[in-house]
């Protein structure tokens, strides 16, 4: 049946793979590296267009609920007041830092 075309039959002698296990190894990891260099970038301008808004949102957050505060700053937090997400704090020059909001995982400056 397969005379004609001997790259169909199934019972070849020379049944070894194609790459040897170091090349795909290495292969495996040039994929994981250059994959990596693609994703990275994003997820550092997101991260960082994150902070910027977070850290404006807290200063309109800390103008408008506590007027009186010297400083604002904005943090990420996984267990804050807010659970999981942006956190506003106040800072005076008596108290020391104080929760003015729970800005979320998105923070928005309006």
């Amino acid at each position: 049946m397969y005379d004609s075309h001997p790259e169909l039959s199934t019972g070849s002698s020379d049944d070894r793979p194609l790459r040897s296990r170091k090349r795909q190894r290495r292969l495996r990891v040039l994929v994981l590296v250059v994959v990596a260099a693609m994703v990275l970038p994003g997820v550092l301008s997101i991260g960082s267009m994150a902070s910027n808004t977070a850290q404006r949102a807290c200063v309109q957050a800390v103008q408008r609920d506590a007027p009186g505060a010297t400083g604002a700053g904005a943090q990420f937090e996984w267990f804050g007041p807010g659970f999981i997400g942006w956190e506003c704090y106040g800072q005076t020059n008596v108290g020391g830092p104080f929760h003015v909001a729970s800005l979320g995982l998105i923070p928005s400056a309006g």
